[in-house]
Parts: C-alpha cells; structure tokens; sequence
C-alpha cells in the first residue's frame, strides 16, 4: 500500500467514524447508494414517489425534515448525468447537535471500491455497513504450526493472526513399551503420525476452504525438521490447497504462539504485506529506542520540531490517531496559541489569561493531514501504523500514536 492509499484509507476511515457519530430523531436520515450502473434518472423517480409519499407522515416536523431531506438529495443528484466508477453515496438529514438545534447535512462519499447495489435507507442514524466491509482487509493467508506433538490452524487476514483450531496427537513417544518388539513399536508410532497428519490437514482443509479464493493467497507451513517436511510430502491437505502453499519454515513453538513465530519467519516471503512493514518499522524505532542512539522522538511536539529541521527519515501515525490542532486566539488582547486535541467542541468556552476576555477558536487543521504536508516538504517517509499488532497499540498507548526515526539526531 502506498503512502497516498494508506492517507485516503485513514481519511476513509475517519470519515465514517464522523458519520457514526450523527444521529436524528425517528427515521429522518437518508442513506442513499448508488452503484455505477444505476441510472440517475430511475433514482430521480424513485424519490419524487417517496417525497409524495412522505407527505402521508402524521408527526409535521417528522414530515418536513424527511421531504427536506428528499429535496436536498434531488438538488444534488442534478449536477451528475451517471455514477463516478465507484458510484457514490448520499447522506442527508436533519442532524442533532445537543441542546434542541438541528440542523439540516447532506454528505456525499465517493467509496474506495465499487458500490455493488443500489439501496435506500432511511433510520435515525446514517447506514454504513457496506462502507465499514470496505475497511475490512481480504487479504488472507493460510497458517499451519505441525509437529508430531500437536498442531495449531490459523488464518492471517490483513494484520490480524486468528487462530482457529489446536490439535494434540496419540502418537506415542520413542521409548517403546515392554513387551514390544522395536519394529513392531516403530510400525505403530508411524501409523499413529499418519492419522495424525491426516486429522491435521483434513481439519486446516475444512477451514481454508470456506475462504473466498479471490482473497485467499497461499499457506505458510512451519515446525521442527524433518515434520513440516513429511507433512508436506505427505500431500495430507486438499489437493486444490496443496498448490496454495508458500512454503516451509522453521518455528520452535506448535501452539498459538507458533502462528505469530511463523508470520515472523515467513517475513521474507511477505515482504510485500502491509503488517510485515508495519512490524519492521516499529521494531526498529523500539531498538533504536532502547540503544539510546538519539535517533528517534515520539509525541507531537518532539517530532513536530524534528520534522521543521528535516531530520525525521520516517514518520510513523498510529491508524487511530484522532487529533486537531487548533488556533486559538484573544477577541480583545495579542494573546495567541496553538493547542493539539483529540476532539473540539462546538461549545467551546474558555476565558483569556491575560485579559479575562473570551478565547475564540479561529481555525482548526488536522493533526496527520498536517504532519503528512510537512512530509511532503522535508521528503519524510509516512507509514501508517495499525493497532491490530502488538508494537502497533503500543505505538498509540504508549508513545501518542506519533513517533520518528530520524536521519541524523538533532538534539531536539
């Protein structure tokens, strides 16, 4: 993914978090989907009969806002003769802001992928659910840790490491009970590893083969030497599954943590997935962190002034980072400032230091959108860092959701 993809993900995705956040009474909101095919003129219609319709709405202010609604709709679809590529998505409603206002929104969102049906929907809050699947990574891999031991099934969609079954085998150990002779115990120990790799690969087929193929990219296969080997060998998976795996790689734990051990030695081989970068990156601002090199800084201010220097080699922004950095400035004095906030309220009241005068809010930028500009200026790498992983969350909990590993230390 590419840094201008990864800024229209995080853009998309705040995006709708903003729209989950909008509410109104009854069923007044509009969501309207409109696929690429669908003919402008057929939805045209269609609202014209519900805006007759609504007229039939025993509550007054239930019936205007809905009929206002319809009408702001109609008005924008007049400056589109078809659907852009993706087709597009109409939010319209009479919108609470707290303390009986409102006030009458219409959003309109071009989608990262195609619409794939047209819908009209109308509830007290915006529907977003074919939005939201977007956001959703397809992107899976087939995960397998085998041994002789036991065994542990997993899927890795997208940065996540999902593990699905664990399987612990009968074969006995290589100490032979009395009684037995040695090639009759070695007869039973093989067969008893033959049922099990069989347990196993019927058990990973029957998952692996629920995923649509589209998405499904191939299978990692890891344990000791020489089991993954004879796993593999043994063709015990589906034979359309056996074409799907990657390859074999060395782990020394079978159980879920075998699945996170065997994402890290298939690095290689994923070298070009998104969680393979993101961990790279982080581990090496952890270890430039823990030598002490004074090649990092985390936090908006220390980075923010490592940036305007220009030694800032790559900036990494937590995919939750929600901020704004506001100007606030004095209606009577020179009293001036900037401050960074998660969220700024439309009620926002707060008296001057110097003067007692009331404080105004003149302009708010968002924080990564103006991080990422100044990138752009300096020539800095953005890497978008997602919380699905462990060293992703303890980028946002523990460091801002903001650090740098820096070019040169610039002894900010």
């Amino acid at each position: 993914m590419t840094i201008s993809q990864a800024h229209k993900r995080y853009e998309f995705k705040r995006q709708l978090e903003e729209m989950r956040r909008k509410t109104g009474k009854g069923t007044e909101l509009i969501s309207l989907y409109i696929p690429y095919d669908k003919l402008i003129s057929d939805v045209t219609a269609q609202l014209r009969a519900e805006h007759g319709q609504a007229a039939n709405i025993k509550s007054k202010s239930t019936r205007t806002n809905v009929q206002s609604a319809l009408e702001s709709v109609l008005a924008r679809l007049r400056y589109y003769n078809k659907p852009p590529e993706n087709g597009f998505v109409i939010f319209c409603g009479t919108l609470e802001l707290g303390g009986h206002r409102t006030t009458l929104d219409t959003i309109i969102i071009e989608p990262p992928e195609p619409i794939t049906s047209y819908k009209y929907h109308c509830d007290s809050a915006f529907y977003l659910e074919p939005l939201e699947d977007m956001l959703v990574e397809k992107k899976t891999f087939g995960l397998l840790a085998v041994d002789r031991r036991e065994a542990t099934v997993g899927l890795l969609r997208g940065k996540v490491v999902d593990a699905r079954k664990h399987l612990t085998s009968t074969v006995p150990g290589k100490q032979r009970q009395g009684g037995q002779s040695a090639k009759r115990f070695q007869q039973l120990r093989l067969i008893a590893i033959h049922d099990f790799y069989k347990k196993i690969g019927n058990s990973a087929s029957e998952i692996f083969l629920t995923i649509d193929h589209k998405d499904f990219e191939g299978i990692l296969i890891g344990g000791p030497s020489p089991t993954k080997e004879e796993f593999f060998e043994g063709e015990f998976l589906h034979h359309e599954l056996q074409k799907k795996i990657i390859g074999l790689f060395d782990i020394a734990y079978t159980d879920e943590s075998g699945l996170y051990e065997l994402v890290d030695a298939a690095s290689d081989a994923l070298q070009d997935l998104d969680v393979v970068k993101q961990k790279r990156s982080m581990q090496r601002f952890m270890q430039e962190l823990v030598s002490d090199s004074g090649l990092v800084a985390y936090g908006d201010q220390q980075v923010r002034a490592n940036l305007e220097m220009g030694a800032v080699g790559t900036l990494l922004i937590s995919e939750d980072l929600r901020q704004v950095r506001a100007d606030i400035r004095c209606q009577n004095c020179d009293y001036v400032r900037k401050e960074t906030r998660e969220y700024i309220s439309d009620d926002f009241e707060e008296k001057c230091p110097l003067c007692r005068s009331d404080l105004k809010i003149v302009g708010t930028v968002d924080v990564v959108d103006e991080l990422t500009e100044l990138c752009d200026q300096m020539g800095t790498t953005v890497e978008f860092i997602s919380t699905d992983f462990e060293e992703g969350d303890q980028l946002m909990r523990a460091f801002g959701g903001i650090a740098a590993i820096l070019r040169y230390d610039a002894g900010v």
